[in-house]
């Protein structure tokens, strides 16, 4: 991020968030949200906004008409659809946050788009960018990129936040071994002897061999599942990498329309969306590495100021038991083990 004296964030003794994110307020634009102590100087109004995977594009565009922000916090994918549409422009920003930036090192698409979007950009003088997420592994570089495409206009300042403790304190990881075939019904036991506020099941995405075999996805499996299996008071949702834009956005706006709800989501839903009131994460299927692990479980425990417990719960076969442990060595984290 490129953070230096005198900047709008370091002078701003009052920033007001307005409503505009659909209920699921990023983390960052939290906390840039937050007073700052210590600070000293004159006293500004800024307004935030959030562009965040499944957000709704009119009001959007409606806001931006109405009050064009100082700040915005955005995904790449996002911040795109918003630059393609020309609902905005760069060049009204102070502030820029990129957020889940770390998501590019495993998509060509995010890479080019980020350069396209920060290329662009490169020609407001008046601007600071902070690109922000939970892991960036490749932090050197990422600088180095930074500083060679000129995507600031100052030098770039890494900041690590809590490197000893990844995630929080009051977050419980537990896990369950049973065989393949239990799964589902081992879900279920789980739900119903946890009784959460909200849940997030996670399940892997399908491959391509199994989508050319017809196989169902997990998805299907799990919503089916609990929809002829669970007789419980929480809403039953779906959140999956295949949904359109339109699709994601129903799916979020049946989140925040309030109550509990228990989605079923890949890891789509691991990244870019804000579930404050969120108690449990359920692995269905096992992340594929200890970063996925990672967002997954930065999912709940968001809640400012809350002392509820929050769990995190994988269901695994035996065989993966030390793919698991080898997360809790990586994230300096321990599993306590749920007999059935």
């Amino acid at each position: 991020c490129n953070i230096s004296r005198g900047t709008p964030l370091e002078k701003a003794k009052r920033l007001s968030a307005k409503s505009l994110f659909n209920d699921k307020v990023a983390k960052v634009a939290r906390i840039l949200a937050a007073k700052p102590s210590g600070v000293e100087g004159e006293q500004r109004s800024c307004t935030i906004m959030a562009l965040l995977d499944g957000g709704t594009l009119r009001r959007h565009k409606s806001w931006f008409k109405a009050e064009p922000p100082a700040i915005v916090v955005a995904t790449v994918e996002s911040l795109c659809q918003m630059l393609e549409k020309q609902l905005f422009s760069l060049g009204t920003l102070r502030v820029l946050v990129v957020d889940e930036v770390d998501f590019i090192f495993n998509s060509s698409k995010q890479v080019s788009s980020l350069r396209k979007i920060l290329t662009s950009y490169s020609s407001c003088n008046n601007r600071q960018t902070v690109f922000a997420s939970a892991s960036i592994p490749q932090h050197n570089r990422f600088i180095n990129e930074a500083m060679q495409q000129k995507w600031t206009k100052r030098d770039v300042v890494h900041i690590q936040v809590s490197p000893v403790e990844p995630m929080p304190s009051r977050l419980y990881h537990r896990f369950i071994v049973c065989d393949m075939k239990r799964k589902l019904q081992t879900l279920l036991s789980l739900i119903q002897s946890d009784a959460p506020e909200s849940g997030i099941i996670f399940v892997g995405e399908q491959s391509e061999k199994s989508k050319k075999a017809g196989n169902a996805p997990s998805t299907s499996l799990v919503i089916d599942f609990l929809k002829t299996s669970y007789h419980g008071s929480l809403d039953i949702l779906l959140l999956e990498d295949d949904m359109n834009f339109n699709s994601r956005a129903a799916s979020l706006l049946e989140v925040r329309k309030g109550g509990g709800y228990l989605l079923v989501a890949t890891d789509v839903a691991a990244r870019g969306v804000d579930f404050p009131e969120m108690t449990h994460i359920y692995n269905f299927d096992l992340p594929k590495t200890a970063i996925d692990y990672l967002h997954r479980a930065g999912r709940t425990c968001r809640k400012p100021f809350s002392d509820v417990n929050c769990s995190v719960t994988s269901i695994i076969v035996s065989e993966e038991r030390f793919v698991l442990k080898k997360y809790e060595n990586e994230l300096m984290f321990v599993c306590e083990e749920l007999i059935q």
